[in-house]
């Protein structure tokens, strides 16, 4: 993978991320659920705990191949 498809992806991840995040805010919200509540199923989320992984680990690889490059 070189730089630019990693920095497309992490965009991409990013995106999807926050429409999960967003789309329980706003059903939560619709369903009268306390912010704390919404809060705690945002971080006990198996899908955006994923994502957060695989984002640590992409940002890992560009700032690996940042050193390399110079």
């Amino acid at each position: 993978m070189d730089k630019q498809e990693i920095l497309l992806s992490k965009k991409l991840l990013y995106s999807y991320k926050e429409r999960l995040e967003n789309e329980i805010i706003n059903r939560s919200s619709k369903l009268r659920i306390p912010p704390k509540i919404s809060q705690e199923i945002i971080q006990n989320n198996s899908e955006i705990n994923q994502l957060e992984s695989i984002l640590r680990r992409l940002e890992k690889k560009t700032s690996i191949s940042s050193n390399e490059e110079g």
